[in-house]
Order: C-alpha cells, then sequence, then structure tokens
C-alpha cells in the first residue's frame, strides 16, 4: 500500500511543490482543520499537502482533512510518511510551524533528537500525550512511578551519552522524584524533565495537582536541577525546550526542569520556530593552557612518588585509554576512591598500580608503604573533589603534597580541598597534552628509570595485598547462609565479560573484597552505581543501561531493602521485553545503615536492638513479587542452586526475557546476626473489632 501511495503522489504533486500558506479565506471545519475547496480526490490531497509544506497545516490537521475527503487513517498517515521522507535533509534548518503547545512540544522533541520518552502519564499533560499518538519515532517507556523512571533516564544517558528526556505529572510527581533526581545530580546526568501544571495564577490560586500560591511547581526542584522554570505560553515551549536540552548536555551535564501549564499546552494554532539541537551543540573539549600543563608535567617527572586520583568523568570523556598509558609511561599510583560505591572510572581495576581504597586496609600496610598516604604530588583528572573522609583532618592528609587537578567544573574544583595548580580542561584533552608533554620534557631512558624505581616500590604491595584478600575470599566459601563473596564470586565467573554490572548494593558487590580480585574496567565490565546513594534507583537504572545498549549484559546486584523502593520496575521489564538478569542479595536487613548503627557504639550496639533494620517476620517473596509483574524467578539457598540458577537466568535474558534470583545470604560486619525488631499489633489494640 505505502509503495503505491509513494509511486501516485509522486506523479500527482510533481515535485519539487512550491509551498504556500493557508489563505485567510481557506474554509475549515468546527474541528479545526482544512475542507478542500476541490472534490477531486487528487486536486484536495494535492492542496492538502501544499499547505502542510507551507506550515499552515499541522501534521494532526493533515491526517484528519485527508480522512475527511474519503481515505483512511492508515492510508493518511502513509501519505504523511512519504511527504515528510521527500523534503531535502536539512536538520539544522529553521522550521516556522503553525501548531497547538502540545503539538510544538513534540515537534521541539523530535528536532532535539529525543528518541525515548521515559514517563509516567498524567492527565495534566493532555495535551504533551495526544500530540504523541501519531509521532512513531517517539518510544514512550512508561514506568509506575516516578523515580524509577528518572533513575532509568540516568542510566540511559551515562549509558549512551545522549541527554534523556523525562516527563512526570504535575505538582506531586514533580515531587515524588525528588530522591532519583538527586541521585542524578550527583551524577550529572543530562536529563531533561517535563511537568504539566495547572497555573495557580489563573482561575484559582488552589488548584488542583498545583502549587501552594505564592509558589511556581519548578521551585521544588532547584535543588537538584542545574535550572528549573515555568512555561506559560505555547509560543515558548520550543524556546524553553531547546535551552533546557543545552543547559542539561553542557559540561558538567546535569537535570533541568521545565513545568508547562495545561492552558499552553491546548492553546493555539501559534506560530512558533522549531529549531535542530545541533545548532546549540557546542563542542566542549576545551583543551588545557600549555603552560600548565607543563607544570604539571614536571612535578609527575620529578616527584618521588606521584599519585593518579581518578573519576567517573575519565570514562565520561574517553580518557581511559589515555590515562592507562599516562601511568604506564610514568608509573604512576593510581587511586579511584568512589570505586568501592561502584561509581566506576572505567580504569582497569586488574593494572598492577590501581587500587581502589579497600585493598590496602585489608594488607595492614605502613603508611609508607601505602601509595595513597605517602604521595608527594597528587593529580586529579576529572574529580569532583581530591578531598577525602569527613574530618578536617582527613582533607588536609598529605598537606605538604603538591597537588593539582584538572577538569570543566570550576565550581566544584578546590571548594573544599586546597590545591596548587588547577587546570580547566576536558579529561580527555589534558591528559593527551600530557602524555606529548611529559615524552618533550625527558628522554625514553630516564623515563624508563623512572617507572622501574616507582613499579617496583608500589606493585609488590599492590599484588600483596590483593593475594590477601583473595585467600580471604576463599576462606569465606562453602558456608550457610552463603557468604557474599561467594555470591560475588560465582556471579563474576557467569556473566559476559563486557556486562554492565548495575549496582544498588550498599555493603556487598564490588564493595566486598571480592570486587578486588574481579576484573573489570577499560574495555571490560563496566560498574555502574547510583550518583548518590538515594535508595529505588537499582531496578530503573538497569532498564535505562539495557534500552541504551540493548546489545551487552545487564546484570542488576540488588540488595533486599533496596528492592522495595523500586519494585514497580519489574512491570516495565515484562511489558518492554527488557532482559535484565536480576540478583537479590538477601540477608534480611538494612546492613549498611546497621554498620553505621554498631559503629556509633551506643545502646543498639551493647544489646543488639538495632531499630528498624530487620526485614523479616513477614519475609518478602521477592520471587512471587516479580512473577506477579511479568518476570520469572527463583530463589536459592545454596551454591549448587546458585549455579543452575545462573544458568537458567542467563539462558532467559538471552531468549529475550528479565529473570530475577533470589539469593539468601549471611549478614557480615558490625551487629550482623541481629534479626531484633521491635514488636507491635494494632489489631490488639482495637476495643471493637472491626
Amino acid at each position: 500500500m505505502t509503495g503505491i501511495i509513494s509511486r501516485w503522489l509522486a506523479l500527482q504533486l510533481h515535485w519539487p511543490l512550491r509551498a504556500r500558506s493557508i489563505p485567510s479565506t481557506t474554509p475549515l471545519t468546527k474541528t479545526g482543520f482544512f475542507v478542500p475547496r476541490h472534490r477531486n480526490g487528487a486536486s484536495a490531497m494535492r492542496e492538502l499537502v501544499a499547505d502542510l509544506l507551507g506550515n499552515g497545516l499541522s501534521r494532526r490537521g493533515f491526517i484528519k482533512s485527508m480522512t475527511a475527503i474519503g481515505f483512511t487513517a492508515q492510508a493518511a498517515s502513509a501519505v504523511l510518511a512519504n511527504v515528510e521522507a521527500a523534503q531535502p535533509d536539512d536538520p539544522g534548518a529553521y522550521r516556522t510551524v503553525t501548531a497547538i503547545g502540545g503539538e510544538l512540544w513534540v515537534d521541539q522533541l523530535q528536532a532535539s533528537g529525543v528518541e525515548y520518552v521515559f514517563t509516567n502519564p498524567g492527565s495534566a499533560e493532555t495535551g504533551f500525550f495526544d500530540a504523541m499518538t501519531d509521532r512513531p519515532g517517539l518510544q514512550l517507556i512508561m514506568g509506575l512511578h516516578e523515580g524509577v523512571v528518572i533513575a532509568m533516564a540516568d542510566v540511559y544517558h551515562r549509558v549512551t551519552g545522549k541527554p534523556a528526556f523525562v516527563n512526570v505529572h504535575a505538582m506531586p510527581g514533580t515531587a515524588q522524584m525528588g530522591g532519583q533526581l538527586y541521585n542524578a545530580q550527583k551524577a550529572r546526568s543530562a536529563i531533561v524533565v517535563t511537568a504539566g501544571f495547572s497555573d495557580n495564577t489563573i482561575f484559582s490560586d488552589t488548584p488542583g495537582l498545583g502549587p501552594a500560591p505564592g509558589y511556581g511547581q519548578a521551585d521544588v526542584t532547584r535543588p537538584v536541577t542545574k535550572l528549573a522554570w515555568d512555561v506559560r505560553q505555547p509560543e515558548s515551549i520550543p524556546l524553553a525546550l531547546r535551552r533546557a536540552f543545552k543547559v542539561a548536555s553542557a559540561p558538567p551535564g546535569g537535570p533541568v526542569y521545565v513545568a508547562i501549564t495545561t492552558g499552553a499546552q491546548r492553546s493555539g494554532p501559534v506560530t512558533a520556530q522549531l529549531v535542530d539541537q545541533t545548532r546549540f551543540d557546542i563542542p566542549m573539549r576545551p583543551r588545557p593552557d600549555a603552560d600548565r600543563i607543563e607544570q604539571v608535567a614536571r612535578r609527575l617527572i620529578e616527584g618521588r612518588q606521584p599519585l593518579l586520583v581518578v573519576d567517573p568523568d575519565l570514562h565520561k570523556s574517553g580518557a581511559v585509554e589515555s590515562a592507562v598509558e599516562l601511568v604506564d609511561l610514568l608509573g604512576l599510583a593510581v587511586l579511584d576512591p568512589r570505586a568501592a560505591a561502584s561509581t566506576n572510572s572505567g580504569f582497569p581495576n586488574q593494572h598492577p598500580l590501581y587500587w581502589d581504597g579497600k585493598v590496602f586496609g585489608g594488607a595492614n600496610l605502613s603508611r609508607t608503604a601505602n601509595p595513597y598516604e605517602a604521595y608527594d604530588v597528587l593529580l586529579g583528572i576529572g574529580t569532583e573533589n581530591i578531598a577525602s573522609g569527613r574530618s578536617p583532618e582527613q582533607v588536609t592528609r598529605a598537606a605538604h603534597a603538591w597537588k593539582a587537578v584538572v577538569g570543566v567544573d570550576v565550581e566544584t574544583m578546590g571548594r573544599t580541598a586546597p590545591f596548587e595548580l588547577g587546570v580547566v580542561a576536558d579529561p580527555k584533552a589534558a591528559v593527551e597534552d600530557l602524555l606529548d608533554t611529559v615524552k618533550s620534557l625527558a628522554t625514553e631512558q630516564r623515563l624508563a628509570a623512572i617507572r622501574r624505581d616507582r613499579v617496583d616500590r608500589i606493585a609488590p604491595a599492590v599484588a600483596a595485598a590483593r593475594t590477601q584478600v583473595e585467600h580471604e575470599v576463599q576462606e569465606a566459601f562453602g558456608k550457610q547462609p552463603m557468604h557474599p563473596d561467594e555470591l560475588g564470586m560465582a556471579i563474576g565467573r557467569s556473566i559476559e565479560r563486557d556486562a554492565y554490572i548495575v549496582n544498588e548494593n550498599m555493603s556487598h558487590d564490588f564493595s566486598l573484597r571480592h570486587g578486588v580480585i574481579q576484573r573489570y574496567g577499560g574495555d571490560g565490565r563496566m560498574r555502574i552505581g547510583s550518583g548518590g546513594g538515594s535508595l529505588g534507583w537499582g531496578v530503573g537504572a538497569a532498564i535505562g543501561a539495557k534500552i541504551g545498549d540493548p546489545n551487552r549484559q545487564v546484570v542488576l546486584n540488588i540488595g533486599d531493602g533496596s528492592v522495595m523502593y523500586s519494585a514497580s520496575g519489574f512491570w516495565t521489564m515484562a511489558r518492554y521485553e527488557i532482559p535484565v538478569l536480576t540478583i537479590v542479595w538477601n540477608n534480611h536487613n538494612y546492613q549498611t545503615v546497621r554498620h553505621g548503627f554498631a559503629a556509633f557504639g551506643g545502646k543498639m550496639a551493647d544489646t543488639g536492638h538495632y531499630a528498624g533494620m530487620h526485614l523479616g517476620n513477614p519475609d518478602i517473596d521477592f520471587v512471587g513479587l516479580a512473577k506477579s509483574q511479568g518476570v520469572e524467578g527463583v530463589k536459592v539457598t545454596t551454591a549448587s542452586e546458585l549455579a543452575d540458577a545462573l544458568t537458567r537466568g542467563t539462558a532467559a535474558t538471552r531468549a529475550g526475557s528479565p529473570y530475577l534470583i533470589d539469593v539468601a545470604i549471611s549478614q557480615i560486619g558490625g551487629g550482623a546476626g541481629s534479626d531484633w525488631y521491635q514488636t507491635f499489633s494494632v489489631a490488639k489494640t482495637r476495643t471493637r473489632l472491626v
């Protein structure tokens, strides 16, 4: 059918057709769509196409008018597709369109390159969703809670590098996404969030689902966004969205929020300009100042034990390969302080000079043997903050050392930790220039001697620490319930070498000992953790990773406490056939919080009565919870059961279905083994049996 229409259309319209605007005498129906003056079908269609190309008729108006002259909706849509395909490809050109606000909203999203709309819909966005109905280029991904869809967008952006788009519902939905917007802000994820709202300056000062008098809806998001504002005029919608994508994407990235009134969505037709987002994308790869790079290079060459501190921005800028070359050239010790939180820099963790801040704690090394304690030069590449710990003493550790930081976020550079030199530059550009400068300042023979001296001191310490950790991990095997180290090693043996490991498992996963001796980073497995630690992120994050990169395995490692914040996301996995392997690390406890309670050393630690920590009585049936939403799964309690479950789960995801494995594990650390909780029965307080 489409081919016939296409050939007929080409003959009838005699391309190229000169576009024109609708004259004031053009008849309109009461519903606002064009009624052709010609009764002949071919002539009428030519007239409609001309008005469409001249922006006198919207896409929806075109389809309505085509059906009015006898075409089916399917045929009208086919004609529309062929008309659009036949136009010259000039994505950067300005286009003036006439449409209602909701149509302009969707038009600009498509001009901005949006492919996925992550959303929990609501009636305050009726104009937007109505405009989406005939836009096949936009795929709606529906979640059942606003926080879940923000987490999807967060990791979709991190995997693809593209800005993500989310729509939430009105004022309450805006408030409900807060925890995950916080995570996205901390991860510097480029997300544009929109919502409809009832304007509290019109009709009533207490509109349904609207902000309280005296407040704008955007005010709710200001602490966790780069920019937020309200839009009340339909003509302003395209401009507001262009600005939102621009601000969200400009390094350092971050969420932007735009609230659009219901009136603006429905008003019109009005005339506005659409502009392709490429007209606003400025390459943000600033090269560093050459004199400053030379200062850094000389310090790295002349220092006794320089330390390179890496951060997720290393991976985001594509600087990992160059950073490895720099480390190998100079024998630099490498510290990845956020790796224990699964916020991955991408630096290969099995490099002989790399450690993540946890290794040496188990190795009991002296301060002089520990590269983190004994450095005399520190270079932070893409680091948000070179300070560590929570006390002033920890911030000023190695105060004698010469410190330099490189990055584009001048707001956070040196905000709490002082340094001697700041270099504003793209991390990749800076590392590349450092490599060239180092090579120009020293001969190959001198560099080889420097490298050999440093590697001979640092690498044995790292190797010894890893050997000790490996021994400790092996000692944890064969216990019942299963030790989390054994679970982690079993997962590591079974998953793909390039898998995404999405982690919302604060006290387990790769922050444990087994993470030290497994391989990730570089061109291999990639660990992804929440930027801020607000629970409710994991399930949505895994969905976003798989949508963003469907050809890589996605494994979600999630604690039993974390699951319950975002369990509705299993429904989204099932609906859209998102094959994620979810592994629940189930110790019936909020273990990370219990660790903090135990470390305080107060009455809870003395009695073993940790308030609100036990997640049993009743136990949560995670397999049943997932199955009720269309995701199959299995519960396991032994290592042999786990091996079979991992095989089944991998097979299920390869076949295109999500799968969940609920694994019973032991508690570890301070307060382990406590199953105390404060009993209470409302039923027993009744004086009336109702």
